[in-house]
This record gives structure tokens, sequence and C-alpha cells, in this order.
């Protein structure tokens, strides 16, 4: 009996690099540039500077797949360093990920087709130019920054802290704000609501029992809170040491210059938070005690039954004609 000959199988191609990832080549030492060489691109793009995007991942939590972000790119910093679902804006703020190389979430300006420095060091050559003689005579840098961030779920319920808290670990505070833009939110994935505050009558002794807790599964907080139903076109105002666990919706992120937080949730969708995402920007003599997260938040703002009436915002129009308009997303 004849042998059947096998064919061997051929070897799969290679896949092709995607090509929506930024992978413009960067200058060798993007922080150590000459002043000469920030004033040439200024004057060569006419003073408008070109940025290349500044994709962000974190590590607990899944990206949306809305940012036209190519598929085969949403890993490409690791999967151990999670999925990208963030892209900064004018940022010159490091983004607090473990792991993470020391300009990830730093905004570069492109120029001669290289990333050749960082916004960042391209203000602090030319700061009173680029952002005006107020904001750099108060501040010294560009304080400020906005982003776009697309999960599949939610965000564990977590806070940011005030300037006094973050002052303690060497940070700033961190204010915020979200607006859902209706043209990325075609589809709200997994969970479009979000959890703000705790609701009335919550203690705080409530609260530091969850945390007890926190390695026994899911500790429960959201119990203690109240979710709303979010509507693409509309926003919210996030004041500091505010609990709030974001929901599905892609969102566009105005906010203060800075990445602390601590997160209260010990379990989101099923996925352990690790302690050490409460504890990052508490001191480091106290990350144990579990009355500082407690304490860390303002509690009649937590448990205000109108949070919704001083929270919630809607664009307001501030200009039209012609075919255009424009609208005020932020404000109070």
């Amino acid at each position: 009996m004849a042998k059947k000959r096998i064919k061997p199988r051929p070897r799969p191609k290679a896949r092709a690099k995607a090509r929506s990832f930024s992978r413009t080549p960067a200058v060798e030492n993007p922080e150590k540039v000459s002043p000469a060489l920030v004033k040439q691109a200024l004057s060569g793009s006419g003073g408008i500077l070109r940025l290349a995007p500044t994709w962000v991942p974190r590590s607990f939590l899944m990206p949306g797949r809305r940012l036209k972000l190519h598929p085969a790119d949403l890993y490409a910093l690791g999967a151990q360093r999670g999925g990208i679902d963030e892209r900064w804006f004018s940022s010159t703020t490091p983004a607090a990920n473990e792991g993470a190389p020391w300009d990830e979430g730093l905004s570069y300006v492109v120029h001669g087709g290289k990333k050749v420095f960082t916004l960042r060091e391209g203000i602090n050559h030319e700061g009173e130019r680029l952002i005006g003689g107020m904001l750099w005579e108060r501040y010294q840098r560009w304080p400020v920054y906005s982003k776009f961030f697309d999960n599949f779920g939610p965000i564990p319920h977590h806070m940011h802290q005030n300037n006094a808290q973050a002052a303690l670990v060497g940070q700033q505070g961190k204010p915020e704000s979200y607006y859902f833009p209706p043209q990325l939110n075609a589809t709200g994935n997994n969970f479009p609501y979000t959890f703000f505050g705790l609701e009335p009558g919550t203690t705080k002794q409530d609260v530091r029992r969850c945390l007890e807790r926190w390695n026994e599964g899911d500790n429960g907080i959201l119990n203690f809170s109240k979710a709303y139903r979010l509507q693409p076109g509309t926003g919210w105002l996030v004041p500091p040491c505010i609990l709030h666990a974001p929901g599905s919706l892609v969102t566009y992120e105005p906010q203060w210059g800075s990445d602390v937080f601590g997160m209260y949730q010990s379990m989101v969708e099923g996925r352990a938070v690790p302690w050490e995402l409460l504890v990052k920007d508490v001191p480091k003599e106290r990350p144990s005690d579990l009355d500082y997260p407690v304490d860390q938040l303002v509690w009649d703002a937590n448990i205000d039954p109108l949070f919704k009436d001083s929270h919630y915002l809607e664009p307001i129009a501030t200009a039209g004609g012609d075919g255009h308009g424009a609208r005020c997303i932020v404000y109070r």
C-alpha cells in the first residue's frame, strides 16, 4: 500500500506591523536639547507645534477599542504592562504606572520627521513664549493636560488627592472633568454607568470595613454608592477627594497635570485590584493605616444627596453662525 505523502504546512507569514501606533523615531536625548533646536522647531512650524500621539496603558483595565488604534497595537507595550486604553494630549505629566519608562505620558514635539524633544523640555526653554506669561509666572510649567480614555468596562471606585494631601508625597492634587463625545460613542461597551460618591447615611466605619476586606474578594464598596447612566454629549465635574468609578463610554477628560490617585475597590469585573493602588500616594509612614484613606475623602461632598445638581454638566452654546458653533463643556 503506497504511503500518502504529507506536505509540510507553510510557515505563517510574519504579521505586518500596525501602522497607527506612533513609531516616529526619537532623538537620543529628548530631554537634553539645545534652546536653538526648540527655537528652530517653533519657527519652522509657524509657532504651532506638531505633537506625536501619546499612548498610555493601564494594567488593571481592558481597552475599549474605540480610539482608532490598530488592534495589533493594543498591547504594543507588552501584555504585562496592560492594554493601551488612553491617549494623552499636550502632556508634560508622566504617567504613574509601575514599570513605565521615564517618558510614558509625555508628549513629544515632531520636527523633521523625528521626535526631537518632549513638550516639557520645550516649555522649560521657551515657557513664556509657549504658554503665556501669566501661566509661566505662576506655575513655571504647563499645569494641565487632557486625555481620551476608552475602556471595555468600568474603572475601580477611586479618588484623586487634593493639593495638601498630594504635597505629602511630592505631587499636586488633581481636579478633573468628563465629557462623552457622541462621535466616539456609537457603542457604550460593557457598563455605561458611573458610580459617584457615597449614598447618604454611609459612615466612615462602613468604608473602613470595606478596606479591611480587601483580600477577601469584592470588598463591597459599591454597595454604598450610586450609579448614574452616562449620556453622550454631556459630562461631569469631579473635584479632588470624591470617589468615582467611571463607566465604559469613551471620555474626554481635561484635568490638572498630575497622576495621583487611590483605588478603594478591591475587584472590578472579577479582576483583582492590587492593594498598592490604594496606597500609591499615601505617605510612606502610613501604608497600612486604614483610617488615612478614609480621612482623605471630603465626607460631606461624597454623601451629598443632591450630588448631581452640582456636578452634572450639559454643554453651553457660546457662539455660532456660518455653519459653525462652539460649546463650553467644562465650567464651574
